[in-house]
């Protein structure tokens, strides 16, 4: 879904820009990554997954703390190069973090195979029984960022019985093609900035997103990133910048990143008439969304409009002030702090939010 504005960004960036203090924070963030407690845990490695090989990380500085599952984004963007931003989290959360296949590690030890959302789940489902058998843990809170939280409303959906909570952040609404929500803030970004010949590629793709080719996709979700300011500039230092000075990745891994999320983009034309009501609006576990105020990926609109119309035992809606797109990437201490006021006193068992 990203891969190709990632990538533009990627070529867009001046070699110094890229290369100059590159080492310096590499080390920095490898020494923040450290964990050394007596009941830390930093486990990593290829785990056999629906018949292939996926990369799942395990880190955390006490395996007593709630274990938290990431399911990532992209398509095939795996949420790793985030692990230096998002450290603080495993102070309190044993996370854990997949490569799914056609993703990240993943894709590059040669995981693709069948691509389907209906598989991705399947795995979903068996990283999950991993993880609990792993830890020892009855259930796991679930969080999905983007195009992760289409498998994440899945299995959250259909699968309580392992998990403690559903967090969704960047929450994709599709809505089987009725929302029209971030296609027309755009049409009115590029009319507002007189980008005529931008805004005719736009009119000439029409809202019904279920109709676009691989290639329109690639092209409005780069004009998305490119029109908006805020987004522009947290693919520069947040998603870009992270992946360069991630100290898990080579410039090698860098070029299999961007190349495991277009392998990916398929999955994007598949999830594009989802239909999150008619799925289901009913879930019994707690219900949490935290999105990025300004987000025009994914809007908070439409995000809102859904968890209005959900029943939970618990459910919560915040929005993530100065953020736009990769909310809890952008401001992972306000990510934080919704989750050990919110979902942590959930999910502990504590006096629940009125």
């Amino acid at each position: 879904m990203l891969g190709t504005v990632l990538a533009a960004s990627l070529l867009a960036a001046p070699a110094a820009g890229l290369l100059g203090h590159r080492a310096l924070r590499r080390h920095a963030n490898a020494r923040r990554l450290r964990v050394t407690g007596p009941h830390g845990i930093d486990e990593f490695g290829f785990v056999r997954i629906g018949g292939l090989d996926q990369w799942i990380s395990v880190r955390g500085d006490d395996r007593r703390n709630p274990v938290m599952l990431e399911i990532h984004g992209g398509p095939g963007a795996s949420n790793l190069p985030f692990i230096p931003r998002t450290r603080d989290w495993e102070r309190h959360f044993t996370v854990v973090r997949w490569d799914m296949r056609g993703a990240g590690r993943t894709f590059a030890h040669g995981g693709q195979g069948e691509l389907s959302l209906d598989r991705l789940t399947r795995d979903a489902l068996e990283v999950t029984d991993h993880v609990r058998a792993r830890l020892g843990v009855d259930r796991v809170v679930l969080v999905a960022n983007s195009f992760g939280t289409f498998l994440g409303l899945r299995l959250a959906r259909s699968h309580p019985e392992r998990y403690s909570a559903y967090v969704g952040t960047d929450q994709n609404i599709n809505a089987g093609g009725r929302d029209h929500t971030a296609y027309d803030a755009l049409m009115q970004r590029l009319t507002t900035a007189g980008r005529r010949r931008q805004l005719a590629e736009v009119t000439a793709f029409g809202p019904d997103r279920a109709a676009w080719s691989a290639e329109q996709w690639s092209r409005y979700h780069r004009l998305l990133g490119g029109s908006d300011p805020l987004t522009s500039h947290t693919l520069r230092t947040v998603v870009l910048g992270s992946l360069l000075t991630s100290p898990l990745h080579t410039l090698r891994d860098v070029g299999a990143y961007t190349r495991a999320m277009g392998f990916s983009e398929p999955l994007t034309l598949e999830s594009a008439t989802i239909d999150e009501w008619a799925e289901g609006t009913t879930f019994t576990i707690p219900f949490f969304v935290f999105q990025g105020e300004h987000d025009v990926i994914t809007p908070a609109g439409p995000a809102r409009r859904l968890f209005d119309d959900v029943t939970a035992p618990v459910k919560d809606f915040a929005l993530i002030s100065g953020a736009s797109h990769f909310a809890s990437f952008r401001e992972p201490g306000r990510f934080l702090d919704l989750m050990l006021t919110r979902v942590r006193p959930v999910i502990d068992g504590a006096p629940t939010i009125s």
